[in-house]
């Protein structure tokens, strides 16, 4: 079975097809933005134009917009192959990254915007010790549970400690979704944003 995975929601876009477990071929590029024009294009550059039985993409958190786009496009794709459409939490990939079949404890670091970062902790059975949190920096290292920090945000937390951390600066990476543990991939497609929206509805505002 051949599947294709989308992650775009932070700061990198990339996309990979796989036959079974076996990378296929597979793009990843640190784009800050543009992931909307870009994102088709780079699927469109893998063998037999990344065509799948199955995709999985990035629900976030993340970029508002990048974990809307890569939703978007993994339905629309899914719709027109007649492929099953799986998705994943953007910090479980880095997680599964950072340990790549190691069993170990850490705590995920992302960039949250407005000045927060997003934090999980896993333990080294690779479970989650809790839901993602948006936090400001004292707040987040206070959360901060594990030696091993990993993530965008990890040098900048581990900073915040005076103990002596390992830092491991990470982004998501489709071309690694085959780290995922399948208990972990869901039908839900709905997004976690890991915080509220930036604007209020107008009916909230009256």
């Amino acid at each position: 079975m051949r599947t294709l995975a989308i992650e775009c929601a932070t700061e990198a876009c990339s996309a990979a097809l796989f036959d079974g477990s076996t990378l296929v071929d597979g793009r990843c590029e640190v784009l800050g933005r543009g992931h909307a024009e870009r994102l088709v294009p780079m699927i469109a550059e893998l063998p037999d134009k990344g065509r799948a039985d199955r995709i999985l993409v990035s629900l976030g958190p993340g970029s508002f917009t990048g974990v809307r786009i890569g939703i978007a496009a993994a339905r629309a794709l899914g719709l027109a192959w007649g492929a099953d459409v799986l998705g994943y939490p953007t910090l479980e990939l880095v997680r599964a990254i950072a340990c790549s079949g190691e069993e170990r404890a850490v705590t995920v670091c992302m960039n949250g915007g407005h000045g927060e970062y997003f934090v999980q902790n896993f333990a080294a059975d690779s479970s989650a010790e809790g839901p993602v949190l948006s936090l400001v920096p004292e707040e987040a290292a206070k959360a901060c549970k594990h030696a091993v920090i990993v993530g965008n945000r990890a040098n900048e937390l581990a900073e915040l400690l005076d103990d002596d951390r390992l830092a491991i600066d990470l982004l998501p990476d489709a071309n690694h979704v085959h780290l995922l543990h399948e208990p972990r991939l869901t039908r839900d497609l709905t997004p976690i944003y890991g915080r509220g929206p930036d604007a209020t509805p107008m009916s909230e505002r009256k």
